[in-house]
């Protein structure tokens, strides 16, 4: 893979824009990831807070096709008796 050069969100576009060391510009659309991939509002807060926290992580996930086995560990809440 090639390497990152540069990471972040962009709020006006709701992507999660990468520079690659050739100069490709990358973007991930986060609406359709997470319309993909995120069945509750847990889930979907989890992929927020990735987006927000740790785009590269969030980038990566996808990259690396983990981002379902992610959000099955850490998209499960249940309520407090």
């Amino acid at each position: 893979m090639r390497k990152i050069l540069s990471c972040e969100f962009n709020l006006d576009t709701a992507c999660v824009e990468l520079i690659m060391e050739d100069g490709t510009l990358l973007s991930i659309d986060c609406t359709a990831v997470e319309n993909e991939v995120a069945n509750s509002m847990y889930q979907r807060l989890e992929l927020d807070w990735l987006i927000y926290n740790d785009p590269l992580t969030y980038a990566e996930l996808i990259f690396d096709d983990d981002l379902k086995k992610y959000l099955e560990v850490t998209g499960e809440h249940k309520l407090l008796d």
